[in-house]
């Protein structure tokens, strides 16, 4: 339990996609404090006994659950909700997999493939990749969010001028979010927990983990806010910086084209270093590599380029 919060919000509270027709798992005044219970991504389907098998196999109705939602007090279209994240309990199991038809490189990688990981979760040691790879950790809700105006269910995969599936990786302890609101009460929900992800979630999934997330949700009123914005309390790359990076570039008229070739060299690199099949390669670099655009001034040609931690390896 968690003592200094208001309301706990149980894993059975969920729902899949976004609706402003939902009923309320709970009405919250301003500046409560909420435990979520959140599911992984796959909302059970993968488990620490899973075989690449169940990735073949998955539902994908019952993707990205989200827990909620949350109906604020006093919130109303204009305003934004104020999302302070306090802290992540993590489980201690994880899973990334290449999911067939998804992720920047689908027209490479064409068959499921799985690693499930093990973690610990209290002291949240970098979690071992493998024989030698030690990915280091850093717990986040890759979807957070508030409904949308327009009627009807609205998938929760894509990201929205919400909020939702941002997948950003700074949203962890410490930082605070931004929402805009577009329904009476915002109808808030959060999910998709993440023991570990790189900028850009290349491969589509990162280690994919169930947790408990605490947040505080406040209102600023008539903040008028178009997208999400968030303040980040301090250094956001130091658990992956200390032994430095290599980086690959993709050099392209297109970002799309530019960010797949960065992320398919690496990917060429490490496979060959270490002696690894390509599509663990892939999933790795999913959990920690950052995609950065390095120029896009130059034109007709962009520089993507794509950071992968030498920490993982030394």
């Amino acid at each position: 339990m968690c003592s200094k919060c208001d309301y706990t919000i149980h894993g059975a509270q969920h729902h899949f996609g976004w609706d402003n027709s939902l009923a309320p798992a709970e009405r919250v005044a301003p500046g409560s404090t909420i435990l979520f219970h959140c599911h992984d991504s796959s909302a059970g389907q993968l488990g620490p006994s899973s075989t690449v098998a169940d990735v073949a196999t998955l539902d994908f109705g019952k993707i990205n659950p989200v827990s909620g939602p949350i109906f604020i007090e006093g919130a109303e279209p204009g305003d934004a909700v104020k999302v302070t994240i306090d802290s992540f309990k993590p489980s201690g199991f994880g899973w990334t997999a290449n999911i067939p038809g998804f992720g920047l490189l689908a027209d490479d990688f064409k068959e499921p493939a799985l690693n499930v990981w093990k973690y610990e979760p209290d002291t949240l040691e970098p979690a071992l990749f493998g024989k030698h790879g030690r990915v280091p950790l850093k717990p986040f809700a890759g979807t957070i969010g508030n409904a949308l105006a327009e009627p009807g269910l609205h998938s929760v995969v894509p990201p929205r001028r919400v909020g939702g599936n941002l997948d950003i990786r700074d949203l962890a302890a410490g930082t605070t979010l931004y929402l805009p609101v577009e329904v009476a009460g915002a109808l808030f929900s959060v999910g998709d927990t993440h023991a570990a992800q790189g900028d850009g979630e290349v491969c589509g999934t990162a280690i994919e983990s169930p947790m408990d997330v605490v947040l505080t949700l406040d209102l600023v009123k008539d903040a008028r806010l178009k997208t999400p914005r968030f303040t980040t309390p301090g250094p956001v790359t130091r658990h992956l910086d200390a032994k430095g990076y290599e980086v690959t570039t993709g050099i392209e008229t297109d970002l799309m084209a530019g960010a797949r070739s960065a992320v398919s060299q690496m990917v060429d690199m490490l496979a060959s270093r270490y002696n690894m099949n390509a599509v663990d390669a892939y999933m790795l670099v999913s959990t920690c590599g950052d995609l950065r655009i390095s120029e896009i001034v130059d034109m007709p040609n962009w520089v993507v380029s794509f950071y992968f931690p030498r920490c993982v390896f030394e």
